[in-house]
């Protein structure tokens, strides 16, 4: 039976250059469905290769695959994203600050360079649904590599004051610490309990929301209508955070959004063509 049209396929050749997507397992990787047939539709010879790596291999295999010179980069997914770290040569303030790096490239002489681009996404999300985190006041949820990324962009947007919140008090201390070291007069408070009361924008960083019976991440009766609220959960698509914030007339950002805003993002740390969040979205094919 004639299905339509078979989707774009990557063609390779002995010039096609390689992103290699570092993780373990990799049965749940987007980035070949997302990356792939935006390279085939524009002509581009690349291709993203998933890559089922193990903490203990990493070591190892990151640098010898950093030396091949088709080789632009690699995506660094979990369980990489900490362990990377003590293997590059340079590393961006967001990746210090969040102690996670997801992105990683070969500098000048063979250095390793690292970047983290969780917080890019995010804050150009923001922007494109019109929100300038300058001056805002925000809430993170969550204070592990996620939050920590986006906190560190939005301190580095100027964003006017941080709230920190984390189940775990001395991971929100630390990341507040590691805020004032590296982005100077940034304001950070550690609130006993997470409050979206007042603020412009909160953000939930946290696993919450990814499995059916979670609790909410914070008191969602006391947003306002103003509060921009932000979402780094995937799956669902719409978590009962986001309904609960739309259904009070809140603008939203979810984790899908995340997702497709910091691609751009990663395309120019490679030195590969541009694309729109929504160029991907039309070319990526379905998760399987």
């Amino acid at each position: 039976m004639d299905t339509g049209p078979l989707p774009l396929a990557p063609r390779i050749s002995g010039r096609t250059e390689l992103i290699v997507h570092l993780g373990h397992p990799t049965q749940g990787f987007r980035s070949p469905l997302i990356y792939n047939p935006w390279f085939a539709a524009r002509g581009i010879d690349a291709v993203v290769v998933p890559m089922a790596c193990r903490a203990e291999d990493l070591a190892a295999l990151l640098p010898a695959l950093m030396r091949l010179d088709n080789v632009r980069g690699a995506l660094i997914t979990m369980p990489l994203k900490v362990a990377v770290v003590a293997l590059l040569d340079e590393a961006s303030a967001a990746v210090q600050v969040a102690g996670a790096c997801n992105a990683v490239r070969r500098g000048p002489e063979g250095r390793l360079q690292g970047e983290q681009f969780d917080g890019e996404g995010f804050v150009r999300g923001l922007r494109r649904r019109g929100l300038d985190p300058a001056g805002a006041r925000a809430l993170v949820v969550g204070c592990g590599g996620v939050g920590s990324a986006i906190a560190a962009v939005l301190a580095g947007a100027g964003a006017g004051e941080l709230q920190l919140f984390d189940e775990q008090a001395t991971r929100a201390a630390a990341l507040a610490a590691r805020l004032r070291r590296h982005f100077a007069g940034v304001t950070t408070t550690l609130p006993a309990a997470p409050d979206p009361q007042g603020l412009n924008l909160v953000v939930n960083a946290t696993p919450l929301g990814s499995r059916a019976g979670d609790a909410l991440p914070f008191a969602v009766d006391r947003l306002s209508p103003a509060t921009f609220v932000g979402e780094v959960v995937l799956q669902p698509a719409v978590t009962p955070l986001l309904a609960a914030a739309r259904a009070r007339g809140c603008r939203t950002l979810a984790g899908e959004d995340m997702l497709f805003e910091q691609i751009p993002a990663y395309l120019a740390y490679f030195g590969l063509p541009p694309a729109t969040p929504d160029e991907l979205r039309r070319h990526a094919l379905p998760a399987t």
